[in-house]
This record gives structure tokens, C-alpha cells and sequence, in this order.
């Protein structure tokens, strides 16, 4: 049997006598060929994110337990990942002194979540734990909008529930404009909520605990309305994480062992029908315990910002159709410019040159009545220069929100 390499692998050029032989060789020839074909694809390890457990239902003990047992309090952490060191807008201070005491301090999240424009929106808060993005936000919807939050932690959900009647009273409401389930945020497609029925989803440091991220993804996309949003922060590395460091029950409850290797969201992302994540905010984590310090050695940590919408349109990489776009000064809290993303500041008045994603995402969403468009898809220049795929997130140095797109 002589053996020669192609770009298919290995192929075997054999003279065989007996069928036997030939059953074996081809044996051979599917093993090589199978191996060579993983080592080449190099699968990220998200599709398999509960591979470090035992079940999946383990996991969902451990955080269960982690959540409604042993945090009382958000000083009960052991790192900076669950708790909110992001700037507070001034326009949400009050949102929040408005909310139960008990719900605030047995809240643990990584970043806020309450985007702009949101009045008489269907909202869904995934892992809304004891509700405080969840009174939040019903305060933005207003009596005529709704918001769900969904959690798996009965002592959490417990929180939220206790204090219904409590902000009703305090928001002045005829009716409760808030709704709490338990349930996994990857088996939305259990609790009877209907697709194409939400304006925004947010979420707030959770995904990172699911076992399962792109079935989140996925029914996440599914839920949104045409040109909805996933507005949500979390936690994710600079690399992809060990084995025996991610099976560890406190790294992963502290939202770190579960955390995704930032390139591999952006595919999880993409693949599931959000093109074109656009990064708001990050900041680096500081792991404070001195034992899962040496224990994730030189992974780094961030919590981040995301907004994905359900565009079908959208393109894989910023590209140049000769568009701008005047923002009108109109969005809710953002009188003197909106903030689309880390890289889109738009001043109230100035034109401003947008590739053509940028564009969709304006027009085609919540955002459209308060901007002028100019251009269309009618001729196009090529891809917006500076479009790059190196890590998104700051690296201990501020940097100045850029004027152009990209």
C-alpha cells in the first residue's frame, strides 16, 4: 500500500487483492482523513461549553446554589465581574433610587442595561435575578409598555416578585406593567413567549452562565421583532479557557469560568443571525481572590457592552455607499448627541459619513424618526478604511471616541 498527501487529506493508492483488505484500508483512509479535517477546521470550544461538567444540570445546581445561597450581597463577591463600575448616566440615578433597597442589594450584574428610546416597548430581561434592570426599565416603557424577566433562581425570583405592588405604587401606575418567569435562558422556546414579540431583549452579566450560548443566540433572534435589539453586557476573555480552569464552581459563578472568547462571540453571534455586533462599552476585570488569580494565570477578563440587531440586510464588514446621516437631537437623554456605539458619537446637527450597516441600523430600527438620511445603496465606493479584527476592548488606556465610522 503506498500512501500520497493532497489537499483532501491523505489519499491511498492501493492495489488490493481481497475485499477484506480493501474494507480495511478504507478504514484507515476515513480515520486519517476525519483527524487531519479537525486539526484543520480547529472547532472553538463554545459549541461545546458544558463540556467541563458532568451534565448540564450540575451546572445549573452550582449556580443555583451560588446565586440564592451562598451571595447574600454583592460584597460577597470575589472579583470586579458581577458588579456595575460602569459610568452611570445621570439620567438613570433616579431610575434607580426609585427601586426597592432589597432588590438592589441582591442584584449582580456587569454593566446597565436600559439603552434609550424605549417608551411603550415590550422588553425582555434575560437572568433578570432580583429585578433591578427589570423596575428600571419599566419605569422607561412606561404604563402602557411591559417588560418580562426571565431567571432560574428561585430566591431571586423571590426578590422580584415581593416587590411588584411596592413599585407599582412608587412609578404611580394604575397596573403592573412587569412580569417575572422562571425558567433557562436557553430554553426561552419552553415559557410560551411568542416570536417576533419583542422590541428590545437586554440582559445583564448571564449569558456568560449558560451552558448553551448559541442556543441563546438563536432564540434570542427569534423573539425580536424585525429590527429589534439585544442590548445586553457580559463578560468574555482575551483567549479561550482551559478545561480545569472553567470547571471551576466559584470562577464560574463569579461569571468568569463560562466567559467566551470575544472572537468566538462575535461568530456565535453572526452565525445566529446578528451581524455585525456593535461594541458600547468595556472595561478590564480585576480578579481580587488571590487563588483564581493563579488559577486563570495570564487570561484577561472583560466585562462589555453589546448591541445586536435583527437586520437581515446587514454585511459582514463596513462597507462605503457614499451615505451620512444628521442626527436631529430628538432621542431621549441624548440632546446634544447620540451614542450609537464605542465608535459612533453622532453631534446633534453635524453630518455624519456612515457605512452602509450603520445606516440600516439607524433607519431601519427604533432610532429612524430622529435622524435625516442622505444617500442610498445605489452605488458603492468600497469597504470604510480602519475596519479591523484586533481584540475590541481597551487595554488599560482611554481612548477618544472616533468621528467617522469604523
Amino acid at each position: 500500500m503506498k500512501a500520497r498527501a493532497n489537499n483532501k487529506g491523505f489519499d491511498y493508492s492501493v492495489n488490493l487483492v481481497t475485499a477484506d483488505i480493501k474494507i480495511i484500508a478504507k478504514f484507515f483512509y476515513r480515520r486519517e482523513y476525519v483527524t487531519y479535517k479537525r486539526r484543520r477546521t480547529n472547532y472553538p470550544s463554545y459549541k461545546n461549553q458544558d463540556f467541563n461538567f458532568p451534565g448540564k444540570q450540575t451546572m445549573y445546581d452550582a449556580v443555583k446554589n451560588y446565586y440564592g445561597k451562598e451571595l447574600q450581597s454583592s460584597s460577597d463577591l470575589k472579583t470586579t465581574a458581577c458588579c456595575d463600575f460602569s459610568s452611570m448616566p445621570a439620567w438613570l440615578k433616579p431610575l434607580l433610587s426609585n427601586i426597592h433597597d432589597e432588590v438592589l442589594s441582591r442584584y449582580y450584574g456587569c454593566g446597565l442595561v436600559c439603552p434609550t428610546d424605549l417608551k411603550r416597548k415590550r422588553i425582555l430581561d434575560l437572568g433578570s435575578g432580583s429585578g433591578r434592570d427589570v423596575y428600571a426599565l419599566a419605569q422607561l416603557v412606561g404604563e402602557t409598555g411591559h417588560v418580562v424577566g426571565v431567571d432560574m433562581t428561585e430566591e431571586q425570583l423571590a426578590v422580584a416578585n415581593r416587590h411588584i405592588e411596592y413599585h407599582r405604587k412608587k412609578f404611580g401606575y394604575s397596573h403592573s406593567n412587569v412580569t417575572f418567569i422562571q425558567g433557562y435562558i436557553e430554553r426561552l422556546d419552553e415559557l410560551g413567549l411568542e416570536k417576533n414579540s419583542f422590541d428590545v431583549i437586554v440582559s445583564n452579566c448571564v449569558v456568560n452562565l449558560s451552558p448553551d450560548k448559541d442556543a441563546v443566540m438563536r432564540q434570542a433572534y427569534e423573539l425580536l421583532k424585525p429590527g429589534g435589539e439585544f442590548y445586553f453586557s457580559d463578560v468574555y476573555s482575551d483567549r479561550r479557557i482551559s478545561p480545569h480552569v472553567a470547571s471551576d464552581p466559584v470562577l464560574y459563578g463569579e461569571c468568569l469560568g463560562g466567559a467566551l472568547y470575544w472572537n468566538d462571540f462575535l461568530r456565535v453571534a453572526t452565525n445566529n443571525g446578528f451581524t455585525d455586533p456593535r461594541l458600547v462599552e468595556d472595561r478590564p476585570l480585576e480578579i481580587t481572590d488571590e487563588r483564581l488569580s493563579q488559577l486563570v494565570g495570564q487570561t484577561r477578563f472583560y466585562s462589555a457592552t453589546y448591541r445586536l440587531f435583527k437586520l437581515e440586510d446587514l454585511e459582514t464588514a463596513c462597507e462605503d455607499y457614499g451615505q451620512a446621516v444628521i442626527y436631529q437631537g430628538t432621542s431621549e437623554n441624548q440632546p446634544n448627541g447620540f451614542l450609537l456605539d464605542k465608535h459612533h458619537f453622532m453631534e446633534t446637527g453635524k453630518v455624519f459619513p456612515v457605512c452602509g450597516n450603520t445606516f440600516r441600523m439607524l433607519q431601519n430600527t427604533r432610532f429612524k424618526e430622529h435622524f435625516q438620511f442622505i444617500g442610498d445603496f445605489s452605488r458603492h465606493y468600497g469597504i470604510f478604511q480602519g475596519c479591523g479584527s484586533s481584540i475590541p476592548f481597551e487595554q488599560g488606556i482611554n481612548s477618544a471616541i472616533l468621528g467617522a465610522c469604523c
